[in-house]
């Protein structure tokens, strides 16, 4: 087994600035060496799914805006500032910089947390286009949408660091 330390430094930080997932995942005897993205995943998934819903909404504001203030300060996590580039939302036009602006504005006011996507295989349009569409979601079904998508995100940062099967 890894020691504690060691794995929460290097998984701490999959589920967006919530180590206590990878915590309570070492904790509670759920990871297994050795170490496979799946496995580690469905670990970290049941201790989040498991959290209260006062520490799920946490995880989800702990996500920064798409194309939003830290980024442009320069202050997103590695993982974000790879994800969110990938997607070509660090090469926005004035007027899509805007858009996004007024989204997260939007958005954030509504639900209380950002808009989260997997940006991964997305591009700006795809994600204007899911942005405009959420918004209109009802706030149990937003809620659940984000926590699907921050799961997706913890998988696609662990598929980056381990093998897969």
């Amino acid at each position: 087994m890894t020691a504690r330390g060691d794995f929460i430094d290097k998984f701490g930080g999959v589920f967006e600035h919530s180590p206590f997932v990878a915590e309570r995942a070492y904790d509670a005897g759920l990871i297994f060496v050795p170490l496979r993205a799946k496995g580690l995943h469905d670990a970290m998934v049941s201790v989040f799914r498991k959290a209260s819903q006062e520490e799920r909404l946490g995880v989800l504001r702990a996500h920064p805006d798409l194309a939003g203030k830290l980024a442009i300060a320069g202050g997103l996590t590695e993982d974000s500032r790879q994800e969110q580039a990938g997607a070509g939302l660090d090469r926005l036009s004035p007027t899509e910089h805007a858009r996004f602006t007024e989204l997260n504005d939007a958005y954030m006011e509504k639900f209380g947390f950002p808009f989260i996507i997997a940006v991964k295989g997305l591009n700006k349009d795809d994600i204007l286009a899911a942005f405009e569409k959420r918004i209109h979601n009802g706030t149990e079904e937003e809620f659940a949408t984000a926590a699907t998508q921050v799961e997706r995100i913890a998988l696609l940062r662990l598929t980056a660091l381990l093998p897969e099967a």
